[in-house]
């Protein structure tokens, strides 16, 4: 009598049929709450204000820009993880070259949301803590947020939705208008951010329109 051989059976990877659903989530937790916090701190946050920290004097406007800043960290969150799972779905059918600038430019963006919220939550703290809404530090701090939430990470945001519109293209994974609109979308962040306002809320409107066409698309098309 011969013993039964039990072959063991692969370990399974994980159901590709989550993975269009994950994006579509985590792109949409990300853009609503970076839209939420940028509309927040554009109307909170005066653009040329004519004493500087004046603002902070209205409890109004420091409870909303708290509210922003604390939810920009959940955003670069929920986007890490829209990254991760947009290359997952993607594949073997991924450039490397392609792959390399979008996962780059994707953290550089990251970063700087997270570094230039920590330098306006560190300067308001300490405006309000010192008494002197008006000092030079705050004012310090108040140029190097900018540049760093409008001007640099959305170029970088641009350089993200370049190489995001070339990898769809290429693999096919979302709507021809999405790569289209990208590519504007991309050209607009590079050449007007920093000189037209509210230009910034393109690239999470963007997003979120990628994540509802991943959601309603479903695995098929991976």
């Amino acid at each position: 009598m011969t013993d039964r051989v039990t072959v063991p059976r692969p370990l399974r990877t994980g159901s590709p049929l989550r993975t269009p659903r994950a994006a579509a989530v985590a792109g949409i937790i990300f853009s609503v709450l970076l839209i939420f916090a940028l509309v927040l701190l554009r109307l909170s946050v005066p653009a040329h204000p004519a004493v500087p920290g004046a603002w902070l004097t209205n409890s109004g406007r420091r409870a909303a820009v708290s509210i922003a800043l604390n939810l920009i960290p959940f955003a670069g969150i929920a986007f890490l993880w829209f990254v991760g799972v947009v290359r997952d779905r993607i594949g073997d059918r991924e450039d490397r070259f392609f792959a390399t600038v979008f996962l780059g430019s994707g953290l550089l963006f990251v970063a700087m949301l997270f570094v230039g919220a920590a330098v306006a939550g560190g300067s308001i703290a300490g405006a309000t803590a010192s008494g002197r809404p008006g000092g030079g530090t705050l004012l310090l701090g108040r140029h190097i947020s900018i540049l760093l939430l409008s001007i640099y990470s959305m170029r970088m945001a641009a350089v993200f939705t370049l190489s995001a519109v070339t990898i769809a293209r290429r693999t096919q994974i979302v709507s021809r208008w999405l790569t289209i609109a990208g590519l504007v979308i991309a050209l607009v962040l590079l050449v007007a951010t920093g000189i037209v306002a509210w230009v910034e809320l393109l690239f999470p409107v963007w997003i979120l329109a990628l994540s509802l066409d991943i959601l309603i698309r479903g695995p098929s098309r991976v």
